[in-house]
């Protein structure tokens, strides 16, 4: 009996851990054999990474953040949280706003993450795979 409960308990968590992998399924153009399997970054061996690490990351978005002018005028800030796709190649593609602050200051995070450059791929068994990633684009006065 304590057997079974074991071995029952072990197959739950693995059936969990399997299934928590896959993030979504994206079809790219809507055809069933151009179907991917894109993973949750917090299940990848190796998330990926902006090239020159975190903060490289932060340099980048402050090279290249331009203040909307209707936002500075307005005082508007806040924080617009982005979520994207790194795919095998590095390349990044399928950015969203998940919570945004005000449209204008959306609009510049994704121009954002849509002119960095290729990024280093994560993996699952040194095997690049596409990693779905959310990233926190600040703005401040």
């Amino acid at each position: 009996m304590l057997n079974r409960l074991i071995v029952l308990t072990i197959l739950t968590f693995s059936a969990n851990f399997i299934n928590a992998q896959i993030h979504r399924v994206y079809t790219g153009n809507g055809q069933k054999n151009n179907e991917i399997t894109i993973y949750d970054s917090g299940y990848v061996d190796v998330v990926p990474q902006f090239p020159g690490g975190e903060r490289a990351l932060m340099k980048f978005i402050n090279e290249t953040r331009c203040y909307p002018t209707d936002a500075y005028n307005n005082k508007v800030q806040g924080r617009v949280v982005c979520s994207f796709v790194v795919y095998p190649d590095g390349s990044i593609n399928g950015i969203s706003v998940i919570k945004g602050v005000e449209e204008t200051l959306d609009k510049e995070a994704v121009r954002i993450i849509r002119e960095m450059p290729r990024w280093m791929a994560g993996s699952i068994d040194n095997q690049a795979v596409p990693v779905s990633c959310v990233l926190a684009i600040p703005f401040r006065l």
